[in-house]
């Protein structure tokens, strides 16, 4: 392939949907490779915009603002790093010639919609899921919520990080979980689907990229595992690699491969799996560098974003892990514009730490606003280090 230099007649154009942290970090391997980075968000500075070429800001729900910006810019690929994009205008974009979406539009078009996602993977491919139930109305919800029964999670078809969902445990509390569904997801599609709990022991991101093995061949690559906690639906921490048994790893990787490979296209996928044992069930996918990876940036020689970009290039990848290591989210803790940071200097004293802070203009008391990153000899170690080193980052506004 060739690749031109931004910045020129000849330069190879990268638009972003999406320019928060995955974003930037996506945005600094572009621009290692030469490339021009448009990052477009629905807010002014978001964190790529402040490492990108240009920068636009619209609702990129709607179809109309999409395709305008699209055909003004002429990227040569779009990458999406959020849901709540218009994916009915980047299928037809696609198809018409305009631009390449990554991985796919086709794969970004589903995955953005758990419907789609899960009915590929537990109808078409017949891989392991919960049980699960679709509702568009209250009504439906109740019938959907005896059928699978007590306790069950209510989730908007369309949304990510644990926004608008439930855990609902009796009959009474299925209208407040539609409502929260309705107003809480990225986009209010009318839909919600209904899941049983399942007994696992844990949950782990398998990094699965689909990249070019030649001209006429892909090959699917995996990451070692990455386990990570959630405190309502939002990764606290990760580390990797996340202990499991090799029966366990093999069902891993073949549920994985099975899914992005369905999906196609070329890029990194987060595969979300529950685990017990030997016992390994799909949960969801993300078309894009996932935020429990981010710890890829201490342990892998390549990490996620440098997998994800190099991929879609066409560009050979390598996804061994270097040595363990864990992610510590820093959250804002107040709310207000222009947070300032206290105590970089003790959080980077904890050996074999370092610190991304993403610059968001503005903070939320649970919006996360950096990571702490730490490797050592063991898993147990390195999470401890970055829990360490994430404390002592302190954020305030003067």
């Amino acid at each position: 392939m060739k690749i031109g230099t931004a910045m020129t007649a000849r330069a190879t154009k990268i638009m972003l949907l999406g320019a928060g942290e995955l974003g930037k970090e996506i945005a600094i391997s572009c621009q290692r490779y030469g490339l021009e980075v448009i990052a477009v968000d629905r807010y002014e500075n978001a964190p790529a915009q402040q490492v990108s070429q240009r920068q636009h800001v619209i609702d990129m729900a709607d179809g109309q603002q999409l395709r305008a910006l699209i055909e003004r810019e002429r990227p040569h690929w779009i990458v999406p790093e959020i849901e709540a994009l218009a994916t009915d205008t980047l299928l037809e974009v696609e198809q018409e010639g305009l631009t390449r979406v990554v991985p796919c539009a086709r794969a970004v078009r589903l995955t953005m919609d758990r419907e789609g996602i899960r009915r590929l993977a537990a109808e078409t491919l017949n891989l392991p899921t919960s049980r699960y139930a679709f509702a568009g109305s209250l009504e439906e919800l109740v019938a959907a919520a005896g059928e699978i029964g007590y306790p069950c999670f209510i989730k908007p078809t369309m949304s990510s990080s644990g926004k608008g969902q439930s855990v609902v445990k009796q009959r009474g509390q299925l209208e407040a979980a539609w409502e929260k569904a309705r107003t809480g997801g990225r986009v209010d599609r009318g839909r919600v689907i209904v899941e049983a709990m399942v007994d696992f022991e844990y949950e782990i991101t398998l990094l699965t990229i689909r990249a070019r093995e030649d001209l006429e061949q892909t090959k699917i690559h995996y990451c070692q595992p990455i386990g990570h906690s959630q405190e309502s639906g939002d990764y606290v921490e990760s580390w990797q690699p996340q202990p499991m048994s090799g029966k366990a790893l093999i069902e891993a990787q073949r549920i994985a491969g099975s899914v992005v490979d369905a999906l196609g296209g070329l890029g990194l996928f987060g595969v979300e799996l529950f685990v017990s044992g030997d016992q390994v069930w799909f949960s969801e996918v993300s078309p894009r560098p996932h935020d429990t990876g981010m710890v890829t940036m201490a342990t892998q020689k390549q990490n996620e974003f440098e997998l994800h970009v190099r991929a879609f290039l066409g560009l050979p990848v390598d996804s061994r892990l270097l040595c363990p290591g864990a992610s510590a989210v820093i959250y804002g803790g107040i709310e207000g514009v222009g947070l300032a940071y206290e105590g970089v200097e003790r959080a980077l004293a904890v050996p074999e730490s370092s610190v991304r802070l993403f610059a968001k203009p503005r903070s939320f008391v649970r919006r996360r606003m950096g990571v702490a990153l730490a490797t050592a000899e063991e898993v147990e170690v390195a999470r401890r280090r970055a829990r360490e080193c994430a404390a002592e980052v302190r954020p305030h506004i003067d």
